[in-house]
């Protein structure tokens, strides 16, 4: 699959590492090693894919022109555009028969894919209470691009992979969010978030860009027992920890799997990678999640007004 890359930041440099040889072309209107400054120059004869790694504002008019054309794509995530240009990208996507996926790399984690598995065998029953904890330490990477202090912040940045994590592993949330708390410690837009949704499971989301150690928990709390992630697999060691209830009470039976950094240094983008080419020969797309994470997004921006 022959592949340009656009966008040559953080994320433009990890897919252009990941796609390896197949990539014969890069673009950027700023990086001066870029074959092209738009992907409107890339003849269309060149390539059959393009991986999108550009700014929000200009990812739709991008999109467009691609799908237009009979190319596959995937982008960075978040996919925040109103709902009729998401609507619109579905229909060109089916018009022209191609892939459309939104790059969402956490859902490849090892550990979150233990634990899709036993939320499918239902070993834990009913789950109750989910809660998600994200954190880093871009708060003044972020303070001093040219264009990542500004909008939703944290909640767009962050929150949007929580948002999917949460669809992933428990389908669509029934009812709108609520921000608890936010807070600019040292950026104009938002570097700490809380928010949560009250429903079956009740599910707690918190993000930050002050935590100076990188950070990721997921905890799930059901009838049966509990499961908890701590940790991303870059930033290691990973841990997958399942205990199982003991009735009335008491220390539940425990069983811990660990993951060193240096057993598996991140495999998610190469595993995103092969499951995006795997899409394109099909010709499937995931926007339709994307309406769902746009809309929560939104309801929860009509809940910052008071902060």
């Amino acid at each position: 699959m022959k592949t340009v890359v656009v966008g040559l930041g953080v994320q433009g440099q990890k897919r252009l590492a990941v796609a390896a040889d197949q990539a014969v072309a890069t673009v950027d209107p700023v990086v001066s090693s870029a074959d092209f400054q738009s992907i409107q120059e890339v003849p269309l004869a060149t390539y059959d894919a393009a991986c999108v790694c550009v700014p929000d504002q200009e990812k739709l008019p991008i999109l467009r022109y691609l799908l237009g054309h009979q190319k596959h794509v995937l982008v960075e995530k978040p996919l925040l555009v109103e709902r009729a240009g998401i609507e619109e990208l579905i229909q060109l996507s089916r018009a022209n028969r191609v892939t459309c996926y939104t790059a969402y790399n956490h859902r490849f984690e090892p550990h979150i894919v233990g634990l899709k598995r036993i939320l499918a065998e239902n070993s834990l029953g009913q789950i109750y209470l989910v809660r998600f904890f994200y954190g880093n330490g871009t708060a003044r990477d972020v303070r001093n691009s040219p264009w990542r202090d500004q909008g939703l912040g944290v909640c767009s940045d962050l929150g949007s992979h929580m948002l999917d994590l949460t669809l992933f592993l428990f389908g669509p949330l029934d009812g709108p969010g609520e921000v608890w708390r936010l807070d600019r410690f040292e950026n104009q837009a938002p570097d700490h978030v809380l928010f949560g949704f009250h429903g079956h499971p009740v599910v707690e989301m918190e993000a930050m860009m002050i935590s100076w150690r990188n950070t990721f928990g997921l905890d799930v709390y059901g009838e049966l027992g509990s499961a908890h992630v701590q940790c991303l697999c870059k930033w290691g060691p990973s841990t997958l920890t399942v205990r199982k209830r003991i009735f009335p009470s008491g220390r539940p039976l425990e069983m811990i799997t660990p993951l060193e950094q240096a057993e598996q240094a991140d495999p998610t983008w190469k595993c995103e990678h092969e499951y995006f080419l795997e899409l394109c020969h099909t010709g499937a797309s995931n926007l339709e999640n994307d309406l769902w994470i746009q809309e929560k997004i939104s309801q929860l921006a009509q809940t910052m007004n008071r902060f």
